[in-house]
């Protein structure tokens, strides 16, 4: 009996795609799947791809996971998400000594963005602005910060470049993740006792496998099966997870993307 056959985008955000590609690869022929990966340079022309069936499946940021239901009139299918993918924060990092201490001290500052098409360093924050009556350019001065655009965020460059406009006094406020914050935290590159958090938005949920319309069910269950067979005690799976940050490959929902298709309509993202 030959394998299934599976064709996958993903996107090239770091050289160690390929690496977590070719294990899941191995892993999965092994599952009786023949996965055929294509890697592509940005999000919208594998989003176009997954919408003209040109792929079967797509590792898809939040936006691209929203650009995809937008394009294929909500015909594209969702599957698994990454353990880690879910119910993230957005922080606003202030000096503490700056007197901003909540969302409506916000107003009338000049706050440092990620790039312009990050979920998470721009579009969500800027739709928990707008949710609490501050607009840009008239309630706020928008600077982003625009590392690898096309990338949907997908690395914290942005945000690296945000941070440091925060500390040299370029901006008064910086987005970035509350994983990062805490990351940045231990590692020393945040000093809590000099920034702090001056808000934070609501819940979200990250990456996500999109489907592309009239995708079989039977194979979408075997990729599924498979994606959630894969073990974090095995060695080799280990060293994908690590790379993909993942203990485990879950069920992907749809209700962690209503903060992010609020701030696509607000800030007419996908206009033509």
């Amino acid at each position: 009996m030959s394998n299934s056959k599976i064709k996958l985008g993903a996107v090239l955000y770091s050289p160690q795609v390929t690496v977590v590609w070719g294990i899941i690869a191995k892993y999965f022929e092994s599952q009786g799947i023949d996965l055929d990966t294509v890697f592509y340079k940005d999000y919208r022309k594998q989003v176009k791809d997954l919408v003209d069936g040109n792929i079967d499946v797509a590792w898809n940021s939040p936006l691209a996971y929203v650009e995809a239901k937008i394009r294929s009139n909500d015909t594209c299918g969702y599957s698994y998400m990454r353990d880690t993918d879910r119910d993230r924060k957005s922080t606003f990092l202030v000096k503490k000594d700056s007197g901003i201490k909540s969302v409506e001290d916000l107003r009338g500052k000049t706050i440092g963005f990620g790039a312009i098409d990050s979920p998470q360093a721009r579009l969500i924050p800027m739709e928990y602005l707008h949710e609490n009556g501050l607009e840009p350019g008239k309630d706020y001065v928008e600077k982003t910060f625009d590392v690898d655009v096309g990338l949907d965020g997908d690395h914290e460059g942005g945000e690296v470049d945000a941070l440091k406009a925060l500390k040299a006094g370029d901006v008064d406020v910086s987005v970035t993740t509350e994983i990062n914050r805490k990351n940045w935290t231990m590692d020393g590159t945040i000093d809590e006792n000099q920034i702090v958090v001056a808000a934070l938005t609501g819940l979200y949920d990250h990456c996500i496998f999109s489907t592309r319309p009239d995708f079989p069910e039977d194979l979408k269950e075997q990729f599924e099966t498979a994606l959630g067979n894969m073990d974090y005690n095995n060695p080799e799976h280990k060293e994908m997870m690590d790379l993909e940050g993942l203990k485990k490959w879950i069920p992907g929902r749809t209700s962690g993307f209503q903060l992010l298709e609020k701030a696509v309509d607000y800030l007419d993202f996908f206009k033509e």
